[in-house]
């Protein structure tokens, strides 16, 4: 099929169980079920559609469920998402209601992220008399 910008793309419908590795050069948009790791330009998942693999996408809009790694330069977790595994990503957008277990990494992130900590000071010690009281 051709979408509006000419562009060629295949849908994996509802119905269609597809087990083993999946790797498109056109873009794919997946309602049915994926037991294997998806390889494509654009990804787009429906609500209803599981993937149980690793994702490597140009881009993703994820609605369904995911059980493995994702890899995507644009990367889109809808609010009906429920995504098991790591995310790797250069630009990333949750809907309010996505859900993700698994660790995020910036694409260009080489390391742990160094955060910019102020000095600790150490405390005043809190000195209670008689007529103090603690709430």
């Amino acid at each position: 099929m051709r979408n509006n910008s000419g562009h060629t793309f295949s849908i994996i419908a509802a119905d269609v169980e597809i087990v083993g590795n999946l790797s498109a050069r056109v873009d794919l948009h997946i309602d049915g079920k994926v037991q294997g790791d998806v390889t494509c330009g654009n990804l787009v998942q429906g609500e209803g559609s599981i993937i149980a693999g690793k994702i490597t996408a140009e881009s993703a809009k994820l609605s369904g469920h995911v059980e493995g790694s994702i890899e995507a330069n644009d990367l889109v977790i809808e609010a009906t998402a429920r995504i098991m595994g790591d995310v790797v990503y250069s630009n990333l957008t949750i809907a309010p209601g996505g859900q993700i277990d698994g660790k995020f990494r910036h694409k260009s992130s080489t390391g742990a992220p160094t955060i910019a900590r102020a000095p600790i000071r150490a405390a005043e010690p809190l000195v209670l008399g008689v007529d103090s009281k603690v709430a």
